[in-house]
């Protein structure tokens, strides 16, 4: 059984914890950090200093190639700590005795969350750690769009553009703060953020996709890719941009109806879309509109010191302190 059963009452919940702590003394806890995209070594120091000081063991799983090194590593491990890798079925079955899986993160679409559920095992992610990291790669892109991507020739500023922030979370905030200080003009549209919250900073909502996309002449996706997001950016939602409209993807790239969008842009030869995450069709989109799309060879936002850093750590203290204190503040599984 797990350390702690997300599905009891809260009095059950802190007997089961009181209980489970007594089989700390004769168990040590196993924490495995599995990433074939190793943390930095300072992350990696600071995640051992969280872990061993609670009297837990660690032990890493780094660059791995096979699938079958992750579900042998796995299969002692107590807690499990990742980055974009894939725990599925597969992983949950070779995991006995895991208790909690922490994506280093803010997405977690690597998880799978119906299978760690039915398994007992606790999803969490780390949102804000790589918050600030990414929200400067999206103003990055803003200027390697407006400037034609450094290609010699005359561009435009970011001073007095309107920018529409498509879902003020996290990121988005980070987002509309920095580009405050470039002097433009934020709005945003979240379904689930109240107009408050955007208003005390400084940002004026809207209250569709719609209106956002036709006021703004940039936009920043900041959405999570879910069943009512996938290819929800779609040839009529970004064909609503004003003349010269450029659109920013540091999200997912399945957010994107990537038809429709390559049809739009063979229609409209004034709109630009720059993204974070290479489409499934890049080699079309690099054919056919030169010098008006660029995608990043790999999926940079999160990929900085800091960010690295932040979110390793987090998730370490996360496991910490549910498996002492039973916190599942942070769970994304039901």
């Amino acid at each position: 059984m797990p350390y702690f059963s997300f599905h009891h009452s809260e009095p059950t919940r802190k007997k089961t914890v009181q209980a489970e702590f007594f089989t700390t003394l004769v168990h040590k806890m196993k924490v495995l950090v599995a990433t074939e995209k190793p943390f930095a070594k300072v992350a990696v120091d600071g995640i051992r200093e969280v872990v061993e000081s609670a009297g837990y063991e660690l032990a890493l799983l780094e660059k791995y190639t096979d699938k079958q090194q992750l579900l042998d590593a796995v299969s002692d491990a107590d807690a499990l700590i990742i980055r974009s890798d894939i725990v599925d079925a597969a992983v949950l079955d070779a995991a006995k005795k895991l208790k909690i899986v922490v994506r280093a993160g803010a997405g977690y679409d690597n998880i799978d969350l119906e299978a760690a559920t039915s398994h007992g095992v606790v999803a969490m992610n780390t949102p804000g750690q790589n918050s600030n990291a990414v929200a400067e790669l999206a103003l990055g892109l803003m200027v390697f769009a407006v400037r034609n991507m450094y290609n010699g020739t005359s561009g435009t500023e970011l001073k007095g553009k309107k920018l529409g922030i498509h879902a003020f979370g996290n990121v988005g905030r980070n987002v509309a703060r920095i580009a405050q200080g470039f002097g433009m003009d934020v709005y945003a549209y979240d379904a689930y953020c109240p107009d408050e919250a955007m208003v005390a900073a400084n940002v004026k909502p809207v209250h569709s996709a719609e209106e956002l996309y036709k006021t703004c002449d940039i936009v920043s996706l900041h959405i999570p890719a879910t069943a009512e997001t996938k290819n929800s950016i779609n040839h009529d939602l970004v064909n609503l941009m004003p003349k010269g409209g450029v659109l920013v993807n540091t999200a997912r790239k399945e957010v994107i109806d990537e038809e429709g969008l390559i049809a739009l842009l063979q229609e409209r030869t004034d709109l630009k879309y720059i993204t974070d995450i290479m489409p499934v069709a890049d080699a079309k989109f690099r054919t056919l509109f030169e010098g008006r799309y660029f995608a990043t060879p790999k999926k940079m936002g999160a990929q900085t010191a800091e960010a690295n850093i932040n979110a390793g750590i987090a998730a370490a203290k996360q496991i910490v302190d549910f498996i002492q204190n039973g916190n599942t503040r942070f769970q994304v599984n039901k």
